[in-house]
């Protein structure tokens, strides 16, 4: 298991990238990831877990494939399949899903709290207190029990240190003259984090929608997901970008020539949350899942691919700085919520997306 982090490393550019890059250009079909049998079940002798289980993420699919891995450690015998896109996507199919009476997924795990309060007032999830809530901070799972953070991702400015000599130190840099058409960022249409990010700045003294008018006359470029801005750096197609703290830093120990800052207001942080659905036939099996990404292992693997963990007391990959390093830009979740889907529209509007 202690491989897992650098396993991913030497791939970054030859397989993770290529996995990561599919999964935010596109949709995919759940896929299995071990063999197993339909339904909560027990093993021959009694006491292993069997059945199968439906993931939908927006975890890059290298990762989640990951995650699996150790899971099927414990559990060799359940199968999880996996239907990986950007979170408003997956949250598009979900309400589709459910207005059908064909809800698929089992568990889900996207990136932001505000997506899961969203569901949580469809009535969409679960309500359940995971034993492993030790260690986690109260602000990081809702107090209902309907979902949980599952590690800490930091959205920082990514730097292609070949194309800027001066680095920022912080977002409002971005709008300088100097950085003009120089910067990349994720849509807030398609990327669950960018919306969280979008919600929260414009509601930030000192930023608000002249900050996205800044960036936009400067010629600022709106990709699709977050990998579509990691390439463009990698690439050299853009020299700065609005990007998530595991993938700059992951492109700089493959060798990228990234550079990574954590802004000087303060990051933007997700916490990736994981959630049950309320319909799902396979509640013990998900239960399961939860479990074992809140345990102590669990969050010694989410740290091992490359992730500030949730969890007090593990250790945060090399590069990253811990929770307690970390300054949260945030906003009142309940406003986020409400206001979401409006601030995703007057972002369309000013951007022509």
């Amino acid at each position: 298991m202690r491989k897992i982090l650098s396993t991913i490393l030497a791939a970054i550019l030859a397989v993770g990238m290529i996995c990561t890059m599919a999964g935010c250009q596109g949709n995919s079909e759940p896929t299995s990831q071990t063999e197993g049998s339909q339904g909560t079940e027990t093993s021959e002798n009694g006491t292993q877990p069997k059945g199968t289980l439906t993931l939908y993420t927006s975890q890059p699919e290298s990762d989640a494939q990951a995650l699996i891995e150790v899971f099927n450690e414990q559990y060799p015998n359940v199968t999880v399949n996996v239907f990986r896109s950007g979170t408003e996507e997956i949250v598009s199919k979900v309400l589709a899903e459910k207005q059908t009476n064909s809800l698929q997924a089992d568990v889900m795990l996207v990136s932001d709290a505000a997506t899961f309060e969203g569901l949580k007032n469809e009535d969409l999830l679960l309500s359940y207190e995971s034993p492993e809530l030790e260690g986690i901070d109260p602000s990081y799972y809702d107090a209902d029990h309907t979902y949980t953070g599952t590690k800490i991702i930091s959205t920082g400015i990514a730097v292609n240190t070949d194309i800027i000599e001066t680095i920022p130190t912080g977002l409002a840099d971005l709008t300088k003259p100097e950085y003009a058409d120089e910067l990349v960022m994720a849509s807030p249409l398609y990327s669950g984090a960018a919306a969280y990010n979008l919600s929260v700045l414009i509601r930030t003294n000192g930023m608000g929608w002249d900050y996205y008018k800044g960036l936009k006359s400067n010629n600022v470029l709106v990709g699709q997901g977050n990998g579509s801005v990691q390439t463009a750096l990698i690439n050299g197609e853009k020299g700065l970008g609005l990007l998530v703290d595991y993938m700059a830093l992951r492109s700089k120990a493959a060798g990228a020539p990234i550079e990574f800052v954590y802004p000087e207001e303060g990051s933007l942080c997700v916490t990736e949350p994981v959630g049950i659905m309320k319909d799902s036939k396979n509640q013990e099996l998900a239960k399961l899942f939860v479990d074992f990404i809140l345990s102590e292992e669990g969050q010694q693997a989410t740290a091992e691919i490359g992730y500030t963990p949730i969890k007090k007391g593990v250790e945060s990959p090399e590069g990253f700085r811990s929770a307690e390093e970390i300054t949260n830009l945030t906003y009142d979740i309940t406003t986020l919520v409400n206001e979401r889907e409006t601030d995703k529209e007057a972002f369309s509007e000013l951007f022509g997306a």
